[in-house]
């Protein structure tokens, strides 16, 4: 039987595409607990509601890439101020009205996201 080199470039394209596209979804979760989170246009969002003390997705680790932007946005039924340590960035949380925080994760390391005067943690942000 003679290769059909057509035939084999196929089937090689769609093992190349199947890689890439398992490879993106598992780059694109970039979450160790089940936060909502999302990449859009190579910002990472992730959102957050806290009603009565509860966090919402509940709190746990968030993975995002050195020089990404991050992009999150925070629903309170209660006033507030969420903070993320290590990098000062904080935003004024009104009752029913989303906030958000948005920097570019320049800094290497684990950080802190939580309220300030309920003293929540939202979830931990791992820069890479």
């Amino acid at each position: 039987m003679t290769p059909n080199p057509a035939r084999f470039r196929s089937l090689l394209t769609g093992l190349v595409l199947g890689v890439g596209l398992l490879g993106g979804a598992a780059a694109c979760s970039g979450s160790s607990a089940d936060t909502a989170s999302s990449t859009v246009a190579g910002a990472k969002e992730i959102n957050v509601t806290i009603a009565a003390k509860s966090v919402t997705p509940p709190p746990g680790r968030i993975d995002v890439t050195k020089g990404q932007t991050v992009r999150i946005t925070v629903t309170s039924d209660v006033a507030d101020e969420a903070h993320v340590h290590g990098y000062d960035k904080a935003a004024s949380l009104q009752p029913g009205t989303p906030a958000t925080i948005e920097f570019v994760a320049d800094q290497d390391g684990l950080f802190e996201v939580e309220t300030h005067e309920s003293g929540l943690q939202l979830f931990q942000l791992a820069v890479r």
